[in-house]
């Protein structure tokens, strides 16, 4: 509990820290919701013949609205403020801020209070608050018209030859996040977090900076001026200095997103793709599993629903597929060494390609005819294939040793992927082998777990504990305790 009238020092800041973890797990698991929504595409189709080019497709007021395109017009039409408001959140001029980081403490310091001596059971049972800072509209607003503005020019790539915009939509989590956190309540998915309008009865403060679309979409040094812009807005807030950051959540869920100011804001609560434990994005320090969350990609692919996926169990010829890019970075070395191995055998499809609107028919198409799909690293140890695959009916094969998933301790990946060390999967010859050891029992029970995931999750618990995680990783630097890297599963006979 925080202290009342307490002199502002390292000691309150270590006393905040601790009591903003608890409220984090309660917003670990109210994030479930929405996660598992991208995971299995809101578990139903999206409108009636929707086209997810067209920015003037037809909303339905009954069903949630899953494409990003999509959504994204619908917010911004029919949504959206027409201009800023009077007054946002920015800070008071500097003389002020230690003044008004004071009385936001104590009023905090006081309502918990209150709500303590209330309920002997706080904080069990109540919703989380979260405060949603009102940014100038240069990091909110006018990026999500950019994105708008621009979807279709297509030409526009990254240095490896990938598609902007569809990486944006990759790593759309935060659109799709802030536009449910300040949606009217009736409207709203995370029923277990509460939007609160006064700082001081929050228990979390959400940056709503688009950290990837401002990357990918603005020109290099414009891109790093609002980046510093965007770090000094947020770490002048009252609210900011009172915690140092720690109860802040920042999305920064593209690797490439922030980085040249995201060392400053290593305290807050990062919204990631993965931990990528090799070091290569995300320095050690920065980030790690006790302070932040992992959130899964919204998938390129369209969902096989389960009409689809009776329709296409009899076609599935191919025994493993892989579509993407081969020659990648750091932990994704594996895939060029992969593609030599797996290239040519029988029943094995590996391709070369990239997330375009050609490449996500062919992903896709591919999918849907395969039993089993590779998942190797990427640059990170993480992949959108991964999340491609599950809403296919298509059985992952993940070869990443430095893997962490988004809530492994809720989901349970092993009832409907395989997880192989990269030794083994080198191994010449053993992948297949392997693969075809599995009975077609086997192959039908981790296909219906991959067509149920999207059904009620009965009995949901937040394991915090590490070694309740599924991939037990081998990072080089940790700030707990290491373990042996990611292992090959059971033979088919346990499972």
């Amino acid at each position: 509990m925080r202290g009342r009238n307490l002199p502002f020092s390292s000691s309150m800041s270590a006393q905040i820290q601790r009591s903003n973890r608890s409220p984090l797990l309660l917003f670990t698991l109210s994030l479930l919701a929405l996660s598992v929504l991208f995971i299995l595409v809101f578990l139903s189709p999206s409108n009636p013949n929707p086209n997810p080019t067209s920015f003037h497709s037809p909303i339905s007021s009954l069903k949630p609205e899953t494409s990003f395109v999509v959504s994204l017009e619908h917010f911004l039409t029919h949504k959206a403020p027409k201009s800023p408001p009077l007054r946002d959140d920015t800070a008071p001029v500097a003389g002020d801020v230690e003044d008004a980081s004071r009385k936001l403490d104590e009023a905090l310091s006081e309502a918990e209070m209150e709500r303590v001596v209330r309920d002997p059971y706080y904080p069990l049972g109540s919703p989380i608050r979260v405060y949603v800072y009102e940014m100038p509209w240069k990091f909110t607003y006018d990026l999500l018209w950019t994105f708008r503005n621009t979807y279709r020019e297509t030409s526009n790539l990254t240095s490896n030859g990938s598609p902007v915009h569809r990486l944006i939509e990759q790593h759309s989590i935060d659109y799709w996040l802030w536009a449910d956190l300040i949606a009217p309540e009736s409207e709203r998915l995370l029923k277990g977090v509460v939007r609160v309008h006064r700082q001081e009865e929050a228990d979390l403060f959400y940056i709503p900076f688009f950290t990837t679309i401002s990357f990918f979409l603005l020109e290099k040094q414009q891109c790093k001026a609002l980046y510093r812009e965007a770090l000094k807005w947020v770490t002048d807030q009252p609210a900011w200095k009172r915690s140092e950051g720690r109860d802040h959540i920042l999305p920064v869920h593209h690797p490439w997103s922030f980085k040249t100011v995201r060392k400053f804001m290593k305290n807050a609560i990062w919204l990631l793709p993965d931990m990528d434990s090799t070091g290569n994005w995300y320095k050690p320090g920065q980030v790690y599993l006790e302070k932040d969350l992992i959130l899964p990609y919204v998938p390129n692919v369209d969902l096989c629903d389960s009409k689809c996926l009776a329709n296409q169990q009899s076609k599935r010829s191919i025994l493993l597929f892989f579509r993407g890019r081969l020659k990648r970075n750091a932990g994704g070395k594996i895939r060029a060494k992969l593609g030599g191995e797996l290239s040519g055998a029988d029943d094995v499809l590996i391709e070369e390609g990239t997330a375009g609107e050609g490449g996500k028919a062919a992903a896709q198409t591919g999918m849907r005819k395969s039993i089993f799909c590779l998942s190797p690293a990427g640059d990170t140890p993480s992949s959108a294939r991964l999340f491609d695959a599950i809403v296919s009916g298509c059985i992952p094969v993940i070869v990443s040793d430095e893997l962490e998933l988004p809530f492994e301790g809720i989901l349970d990946y092993r009832k409907i992927a395989l997880f192989v060390s990269s030794s083994d999967a080198l191994k010449s010859g053993w992948l297949l082998t392997y693969l075809r050891s599995f009975s077609a029992a086997d192959i039908r029970r981790l296909q219906q777990n991959l067509a149920k995931i999207g059904g009620k999750l009965v009995n949901i618990k937040l394991h915090t504990r590490r070694s309740q995680r599924v991939v037990k990783e081998s990072r080089s630097v940790c700030s707990c305790d290491c373990r042996r890297s990611n292992f090959t599963d059971s033979p088919p006979s346990s499972l």
